[in-house]
């Protein structure tokens, strides 16, 4: 997974889908920086947040399983270890189950998981697991996301499957099958709208240009460090050490 928001802070930290290479940013709704509000008891993000690259909820496919479209966006994943990780770290992690969200309308699917190198990842396997190494933990889950928004003024999030956290055997199905969403947008056989699918990676994808490219892509771009303007030299050598 990719780590967007690390546990227990409160900025939505996002990867910038509509931008060449995909930055993960601080989003922004009307010209503000966009944060989550503390949902007692609980203090900004419950888990290290982030999602599973190569995978994508197509919105202009129905979900048989939920009867809503997908949100537009790479598969989320709420990782349960220990550790608090970092914004743009890269874990490998175990898939232990999947929960629903209805979020206005949109299936956005929440992947369960724990770091492959946590402690606990040699006893927890499966969503069974979770319940009975990590108890209240699921319940806290389902609490959180139902009413996140609330603050903002909005209602009350829902979940299919009455709220019931799938095994991981399911959860791997939905993985498979928004990777080979993944896979269509990349090869140009679906509409992805405002999406840049610009890489480096997908050599047969015609959307794939050198590193050089992705250089000058990566140069180009506004520089911020710890929220202030760093030079482009600084801005290379960060994305581009020697």
């Amino acid at each position: 997974m990719i780590v967007e928001v690390p546990r227990w802070t409160n900025a939505k930290m996002e990867i910038a889908t509509e931008e060449p290479l995909n930055p993960i940013k601080h989003d922004t709704k009307k010209g503000k920086l966009r944060y989550v509000a503390n949902i007692f008891p609980h203090k900004g993000y419950i888990w290290n947040y982030g999602a599973l690259p190569q995978t994508w909820e197509d919105p202009n496919h129905t979900d048989n399983l939920t009867g809503c479209c997908g949100d537009n966006d790479p598969i989320d994943v709420c990782e349960i270890g220990s550790k608090i990780r970092s914004s743009g770290e890269i874990i490998q992690v175990k898939v232990l189950g999947v929960l629903a969200l209805v979020d206005e309308g949109e299936t956005d699917w929440k992947i369960i998981a724990i770091s492959a190198d946590d402690p606990e990842a040699q006893k927890i396997h499966d969503i069974d697991d979770v319940k009975k190494h990590k108890p209240g933990y699921l319940e806290a889950t389902i609490d959180w996301f139902q009413l996140y928004k609330v603050p903002d003024g909005k209602p009350e999030n829902h979940f299919a499957f009455n709220g019931e956290f799938k095994n991981k055997d399911f959860a791997v199905e939905i993985i498979k099958s928004t990777h080979e969403h993944w896979k269509a947008l990349l090869h140009k056989k679906v509409d992805g709208g405002a999406i840049k699918c610009t890489n480096i990676l997908v050599s047969d994808s015609p959307f794939c240009c050198s590193e050089e490219d992705a250089r000058s892509i990566v140069q180009s771009a506004p520089a911020f460090m710890n929220g202030d303007p760093v030079s482009p030299e600084v801005h290379s050598w960060y994305f581009f050490p020697k």
